[in-house]
């Protein structure tokens, strides 16, 4: 039997691939799309790919009821309108920051508070790679943002497991334009945009939050934008008091991650694509891994790539929904993507 499901925000870009993913998903059934610019607009009208979708824009505030809402909105508009969703929907979703944090207090250091800080303890982190367990009967699930989970799925089980001790953390993100979203302002402009490797949060990025939640500890982080549109790649330094071997690093990972469907690992051959990047991933909810080690200078270097959209949002929500629901973990995830393909 199908279940309903509805976007909140479904005229910006996470909204649009969320209805890509939710039209061609087995168990779901598009019931509402909404968007306050393109209210009683066609879906196609602003999603291109989308043109067949019988399906047009509501209002926001018109929401039907659902069995899984999806809220696409910037953030501070979820811990706003959170009864509204609840009462329309028996799982909300939310792609927003709102819910993402165990508490209040770093709200108060990288957002600009919360409003419900009584909810946070009632969320769950959407990143099933690392809270799995926690998702089946979940009720309102936080999808993590790109950034943090291309950095958490690489540094993760390291730190869970031992691995490295006492780190210095050193990491670095290059992401398209289209984590700036559909409104993303001159920065995102192509005349602004194009041919740029520009650091735009060299320190006190919003994702710092997230990493130190799931690591325990900081992480000096930086993030740039550059010319390509879908994509988030992370690169890793980590300077540990003892270094590990190269075996101890494929048995982390491969432990962690060797029975999950969207982990793929890139051993640094010596074909064209030797690391994980993101042009691989494109389109897809996988992520790839590896790493080098730098037995000179003390260093481990790990690599992490994600399609910033998929992963880092769209497809990492719809996954957790899958697993909340215990519906079959790749079901709307399993296209595998395309070779040669343009600039992600």
């Amino acid at each position: 039997m199908s279940h309903t499901a509805g976007v909140v925000g479904g005229s910006g870009f996470t909204g649009g691939e969320l209805l890509r993913l939710l039209a061609d998903h087995p168990e779901f059934e598009v019931a509402q799309a909404t968007s306050r610019s393109y209210t009683n607009r066609s879906v196609g009208t602003v999603h291109p790919n989308l043109r067949d979708l019988d399906l047009r824009f509501s209002d926001p505030e018109d929401l039907e009821s659902v069995d899984v809402l999806f809220a696409a909105t910037p953030h501070g508009v979820s811990m706003e309108r959170i009864d509204a969703f609840r009462d329309a929907a028996d799982t909300v979703v939310d792609l927003s920051a709102d819910f993402r944090l165990d508490d209040e207090a770093p709200y108060d250091e990288y957002y600009d508070g919360h409003d419900r800080p009584e909810l946070l303890a009632d969320a769950e982190y959407a990143l099933p790679e690392l809270n799995r367990e926690n998702l089946p009967g979940a009720d309102l699930i936080a999808a993590g943002g790109c950034n943090a989970t291309a950095t958490l799925i690489a540094l993760y089980p390291l730190f869970e497991q031992g691995v490295v001790e006492d780190p210095t953390t050193v990491v670095d993100v290059k992401v398209g334009s289209s984590e700036g979203g559909a409104g993303g302002g001159q920065a995102s402009a192509h005349a602004e945009r194009s041919g740029v490797v520009r650091p735009y949060a060299p320190t006190g990025h919003r994702h710092e939050a997230e990493i130190e939640q799931f690591l325990g500890t900081g992480v000096n982080f930086t993030v740039h934008a550059v010319d390509m549109i879908r994509g988030a790649a992370a690169t890793c330094h980590l300077i540990p008091e003892e270094l590990p071997s190269k075996g101890d690093l494929w048995k982390a990972l491969r432990g962690a991650y060797g029975d999950e469907p969207f982990v793929r690992f890139v051993a640094g051959s010596g074909a064209v694509y030797r690391y994980p990047e993101p042009k691989a991933v494109a389109g897809t909810n996988h992520v790839e891994l590896g790493f080098e080690i730098d037995e000179d200078n003390g260093r481990v270097v790990l690599f992490s790539a994600i399609d910033n959209m998929m992963k880092g949002s769209a497809g990492q929500a719809v996954h957790a929904a899958n697993v909340a629901l215990g519906f079959e973990e790749t079901a709307g995830l399993d296209f595998r993507g395309l070779h040669p393909v343009g600039a992600p």
